[in-house]
């Protein structure tokens, strides 16, 4: 996504890449970060089409792997792959948040290393009745598990305000209220329930840009991130790896958002002990022990080769670091809030 809109980190859409098949973004740099050796055990949390899956069983003789992906059709469609590996793949449908619970449940713990791809799939955005893309007219649900509520329940019965924050805190839409607003007015008439009449509401509001992303693309990711409560995910996600993982064993987590690259940031920097020091309105606390070291010093992104033959991996950055032997930590407040909402503000009285 070229111009402002390509800050958001969303896995860009475009005519150019309609019916695109599944490239792994990064997956060299994947490979290299996670370093996956003969005989040990890894998770690969978002297991998608298998891209990853593949690359690290190839890539390590005698390994195994556990996937977790909370859509049911990637687990139906990784039935080849789990064959083809010959008991070294196992597939399980859940949550990447609930790694620590399913790596026990297969008796995986610990575990050599993790990879996390954070977001939704080519696969899903490219299926018009999966509801995730504003390029295909189709119902307006966007659950990855297929289950829960829809896109078209949160559109249909949020307050106002509501609406507005996800579209501003997860979408970073600058004409959020302006949306939600025209939102509630066409709801009056008629129950929103299509990815088409969503994105033309939009579309009469947000300004589009020449040459730049369509108007609609924010206010699509933000409903798609509160839908499947997608940060929230990546935040238990990252405090139970810290659980699971071995000394020495690899967290490797590719990211497409803003929001995401931030939490991830914050959590390795502060769990490996290179958290910003304090001032004298946030003073410095006692320092617990790291439990992680950094694998590279800052995000490592696509190379302009490989944005130039998958134009998804734009957005793309990779965050690695590797445990260490200091017990685990209790989950981090800050991070965790910084997945949700915002607190709603009391509405201060009128003066008498």
């Amino acid at each position: 996504m070229p111009g402002r809109s390509q800050t958001r980190g969303q896995r860009a859409e475009g005519p150019a890449e309609t019916g695109a098949p599944h490239v792994p973004v990064l997956l060299a740099e994947v490979l290299s970060a996670l370093a996956p050796r003969p005989g040990g055990r890894y998770l690969d949390g978002t297991f998608g089409a298998g891209g990853y899956a593949r690359a690290i069983l190839e890539a390590a003789p005698d390994a195994s792997l556990l996937a977790l992906d909370r859509d049911p059709t990637a687990i139906t469609g990784g039935a080849g792959l789990v064959a083809e590996m010959d008991g070294r793949l196992t597939l399980a449908q859940a949550c990447f948040g609930e790694l620590a619970e399913e790596a026990q449940r297969f008796g995986r713990v610990p575990l050599d290393g993790i990879v996390l791809d954070i977001g939704v799939s080519s696969m899903q955005i490219d299926q018009a009745e999966r509801g995730f893309s504003f390029r295909f007219d189709g119902p307006l649900d966007m659950r990855m598990g297929r289950e829960g509520r829809s896109a078209a329940d949160l559109v249909n019965g949020a307050e106002e305000g509501v609406l507005a924050d996800i579209f501003y805190h997860y979408g970073e839409e600058r004409r959020s209220r302006a949306v939600a607003r025209a939102i509630i007015e066409a709801r009056r008439k008629a129950p929103l329930t299509t990815t088409k009449q969503l994105a033309e509401l939009v579309a009469g509001i947000v300004w589009a840009e020449p040459g730049g992303a369509h108007p609609a693309t924010r206010v699509f990711q933000s409903l798609r991130i509160a839908v499947n409560d997608e940060l929230g995910e990546l935040v238990r996600a990252l405090h139970a790896a810290e659980e699971v993982l071995a000394p020495g064993g690899r967290l490797v987590v590719v990211t497409f958002h803003s929001l995401e690259d931030r939490i991830v940031k914050q959590f390795l920097a502060e769990r490996s002990g290179r958290a910003p020091a304090g001032s004298r309105h946030a003073p410095v606390v006692a320092a617990s022990q790291p439990t992680f070291s950094l694998v590279s010093r800052g995000p490592v992104a696509p190379s302009e080769a490989e944005m130039r033959l998958n134009p998804r991996a734009r957005s793309a950055k990779l965050r690695a670091a590797a445990r260490n032997e200091a017990p685990p930590r209790p989950a981090d407040p800050d991070l965790v809030a910084l997945a949700g909402l915002p607190e709603p503000q009391p509405r201060r009285r009128p003066r008498a």
